[in-house]
């Protein structure tokens, strides 16, 4: 048998690669425990070792792709009941502060680089708090809460999610500082009010209805203000 990595031969029952280096053995993704070239499943906990595969790149033009699976499946299974009905729900708003000024300062790969750090840390915090990403701006998000999820408690579960992101947001800055020599922070704006929801498709975008034309569409004055600035900050 050959190396994955090298291609040079290698014995029987190796551990390593006497060519390169590189490790002969199949690491289990779901114990950790080390199992032997080759090997179907895990000795240690019985996991296919065949499953583990490399996760696709996200599409944020696609709802779908983004979205946890466990989200999704609420979504689709209550999408019914909630098409074309007046919802309260609290809007989340975030974007990069000085965008411009980095995207002077950076090549358009760096800033790349930057950007999909940064939507990796919203994503995960506003589906923590079981929010859902309505809209990718190009350098920030809009996040809705309490619909098409429904929640009593959405205006708490933004504001948690908010606290969760500049929390976070703080390590990320230095990390930028260090690999970029940029500063990085983010402006946050929170605002609840009535919203209408437009109609929902498979792959969770919507038909155009309204000025959004991709995820969940909503449609209300409190949204309008909201995107003209008149939210409640987070610095």
């Amino acid at each position: 048998m050959k190396c994955g990595k090298c291609q040079f031969e290698k014995r029987e029952g190796a551990r390593f690669c006497n060519e390169c280096g590189h490790t002969l053995e199949s690491v289990c993704p779901k114990c950790g425990s080390a199992n032997r070239p080759g090997s179907r499943f895990c000795d240690e906990c019985g996991h296919d070792l065949g499953m583990h595969k490399e996760a696709p790149p996200i599409d944020f033009s696609q709802p779908r792709s983004y979205t946890p699976k466990f989200l999704a499946e609420k979504i689709l299974t209550t999408r019914s009941s909630i098409e074309g009905e007046r919802k309260l729900v609290t809007v989340l708003f975030a974007d990069v502060a000085n965008y411009t000024c980095i995207s002077e300062k950076l090549d358009r790969e760096e800033v790349h680089q930057i950007l999909d750090g940064c939507f990796k840390i919203l994503m995960d915090k506003v589906h923590r708090y079981e929010g859902t990403i309505n809209q990718f701006t190009g350098d920030g998000v809009m996040a809705l809460f309490g619909a098409p999820v429904a929640h009593e408690d959405h205006a708490q579960r933004a504001c948690h999610a908010a606290l969760a992101i500049q929390r976070a947001i703080a390590g990320y800055s230095d990390k930028s500082k260090n690999d970029y020599g940029v500063e990085f922070q983010m402006r946050i704006g929170l605002n609840s009010g009535p919203v209408i929801v437009g109609a929902i498709g498979d792959n969770l975008s919507t038909g155009s209805f309204g000025s959004l034309e991709q995820g969940f569409v909503i449609i209300g004055y409190m949204t309008g203000s909201s995107l003209r600035g008149d939210s409640m900050p987070f610095e």
